[in-house]
């Protein structure tokens, strides 16, 4: 099958726009890409707007909606799978094609989007996050109520010591994991637990992270607090997730041991200026911790970027709601990141970081996943917080957005 996209510009982050392209698909990949005439049977015109990479968020929870534990009480299971529906095409109308989703999806979504059951974004899964008992993500309430969704195939996230994280990393990539998830800090969102403190020891992270590297998975934190981090970077983990406390040494700890960093800055911002449901019981538990965060992230992230440390986009959507995904840029470009540098965080590094050599730019085959845009986002990267500035998008050759 063959699509030709005449008349657009292409952005690729740090080289020069290459104006009046014209670019044929085929079977999925960009065979062509010529400022001379091609001939298709199937032509889209670009009116001469910008065609650059889908977008990869690299931090979502596409079945969450806000995680509200009231909420998985009163709902039907099956309510916690049709939310990724809606959530899925909001995803892909803002520009975002790939997501990493940290916890909550299942092999199931990945199936439907592979089988193209419903327009999704394609998927990278991390199934459940292992938490510690009374960690962050561990929902059982004081009231002896465990409000953690579990069924066949989806195992529990709890566990404890250097047996039973081997296990639990086991059970995760059974269940389907491209990667394993660890709550490695306390958390905003969770009760009883506070971001600056660590979670987990030094014997069962490493034992996590041994496991996984064996079956050649990364290992990905959830994590705000500065001692967390360090204990992470030491066990060999990829990637920290927030990175709330970092600091400057820390940061430098990163950039040698080749430690990525996903900052989320758009959903704590987002959480404090909209708040919570008036019948969150914990509402005002949740809010008294955000002033800490909000204050110190944006600060931090900066003196992590100055240091050096590699920044990928991720966005947290399913703690808010999903659709918001390229506001990230705005975020990250506010901590002194090039308009093309939070471009590549999204794009071609976030594609690295996940392994590909083909994804992320608008080349001679690469994976056709591509959005048109209305202007230029070098000029304006806030052009693409803007939904209705993306056009059409792209996946696998096939128009998803139109």
């Amino acid at each position: 099958m063959q699509t030709l996209i005449e008349n657009v510009n292409i952005v690729n982050p740090f080289e020069e726009i290459s104006t009046h392209q014209n670019v044929l698909i085929e079977d999925g990949i960009i065979k062509e890409i010529s400022s001379s005439k091609i001939t298709s049977g199937n032509v889209i015109d670009g009116e001469d707007n910008y065609l650059m990479s889908g977008f990869i968020d690299c931090h979502t929870h596409i079945f969450a909606k806000g995680f509200h534990k009231e909420e998985n009480m009163a709902n039907p299971l099956g309510i916690h799978f049709y939310n990724a529906v809606p959530h899925s095409m909001q995803t892909i109308n803002a520009g975002v094609t790939t997501i990493r989703d940290c916890g909550s999806a299942d092999l199931s979504f990945k199936m439907a989007q592979q089988r193209r059951l419903f327009t999704a974004p394609k998927v990278f899964l991390s199934i459940t996050p292992l938490v510690m008992t009374g960690g962050h993500f561990d929902l059982l309430l004081p009231s002896g109520w465990d409000m953690e969704i579990i069924y066949p195939g989806f195992p529990k996230g709890r566990c404890d010591g250097v047996e039973e994280v081997l296990k639990k990393t086991r059970e995760v990539k059974r269940a389907g994991a491209d990667f394993i998830k660890v709550m490695a800090s306390g958390g905003v969102l969770t009760t009883n637990t506070s971001p600056e403190f660590a979670q987990f020891n030094k014997k069962e992270l490493k034992t996590i992270v041994c496991e996984a590297k064996a079956n050649d998975m990364k290992v990905s934190a959830h994590c705000h607090s500065l001692k967390g981090m360090n204990n992470c970077i030491k066990a060999g983990f990829s990637s920290i997730e927030h990175g709330t406390f970092i600091d400057r040494k820390t940061s430098r700890k990163m950039v040698e041991e080749n430690v990525n960093l996903v900052p989320t800055l758009l959903v704590h911002q987002f959480l404090y200026k909209n708040g919570f449901p008036a019948w969150d019981s914990y509402a005002d538990e949740k809010t008294e911790k955000l002033k800490e965060v909000v204050k110190v992230h944006k600060e931090n992230i900066s003196v992590a970027y100055e240091e050096g440390v590699n920044i990928l986009m991720g966005t947290d959507s399913g703690v808010i709601p999903h659709g918001h995904n390229l506001e990230e840029l705005v975020h990250l470009t506010d901590i002194g990141m090039s308009a093309d540098e939070a471009i590549a965080a999204g794009t071609s590094k976030a594609a690295e970081f996940l392994g590909f050599d083909n994804l992320g730019l608008v080349k001679e085959n690469y994976v056709a996943d591509l959005i048109l845009i209305n202007s230029n986002p070098l000029d304006n990267v806030g052009v693409l917080s803007d939904n209705d500035n993306v056009l059409r998008v792209i996946q696998n050759g096939i128009e998803v957005k139109n």
